[in-house]
């Protein structure tokens, strides 16, 4: 039954967003098209679908559709968007990038795809940066630091090892600690919002040591800011 509800959900935003995207499409320029489906359209529905079926409270999902301003001024800000998460994807060690529909989903965990301690990641049971994590902290900052126009959510979540409160208090100290060590090398605290979910957000099933390793991260929700999104309504008329 949960899974028919969330389908539903889906089919729906699927025909809204197609629907918005037609009718933007039908008042932009043949340059405008292409931005315009591409971010309002295919990469959100992409998100929801591909990446996002089976978690049920996916708020890094929620705070990007939430910020969304769709339309031509959404596939402008989407464009930028663009820029922004190849830099981090070049740039910062251990980082997997998902661009979905306005924002950028980064997410650190320990399954690093070259085998590495890279990225940013905890010790078990830890919560204090530590060098590797100095060094992908550095360069997320320099990045968040050229693109000033957004708002980062740094999320903390955990396996199922140990107990829901444990595993709660867990992911807040960590998640802070991310906070922290960013705005000590400069990021504005008026950026930076963070969250924790303990093991209540799994993004794969807690059944074998490299899935609790997927489920042991902390992720980076970049999505627009008040002053990127005029700037974005300002170009788009």
């Amino acid at each position: 039954m949960k899974q028919t509800s969330r389908n539903m959900i889906l089919s729906a935003a699927f025909i809204m967003l197609m629907t918005a995207s037609c009718n933007t499409v039908k008042k932009t320029s043949n340059q405008d098209k292409g931005v315009a489906v591409g971010a309002a359209g295919g990469a959100v529905i992409g998100g929801v679908i591909g990446n996002n079926v089976g978690n049920k409270n996916n708020t890094a999902l929620g705070a990007i559709i939430g910020a969304a301003v769709g339309g031509v001024a959404g596939g402008i800000i989407g464009h930028d968007m663009d820029k922004q998460a190849e830099k981090i994807k070049t740039e910062v060690p251990g980082a997997k990038v998902e661009r979905i529909g306005e924002g950028i989903n980064v997410t650190f965990d320990e399954n690093n795809p070259d085998g590495s301690k890279a990225g940013v990641y905890f010790a078990t049971d830890k919560y204090s940066i530590n060098a590797n994590s100095k060094l992908a902290l550095g360069k997320l900052q320099k990045i968040f630091a050229e693109y000033d126009e957004t708002n980062i959510l740094i999320e903390g979540h955990t396996d199922d090892v140990g107990t829901g409160k444990y595993n709660m208090t867990l992911s807040k100290r960590r998640a802070e600690a991310v906070g922290k060590a960013l705005r000590a090398d400069g990021i504005p605290s008026t950026r930076l919002i963070t969250s924790w979910y303990g093991e209540n957000q799994p993004i794969t099933e807690n059944n074998s040591d490299g899935n609790r390793a997927l489920n042991r991260r902390v992720q980076f929700v970049i999505t627009a800011n008040e002053k990127m999104k005029e700037e974005a309504r300002q170009k788009a008329k």
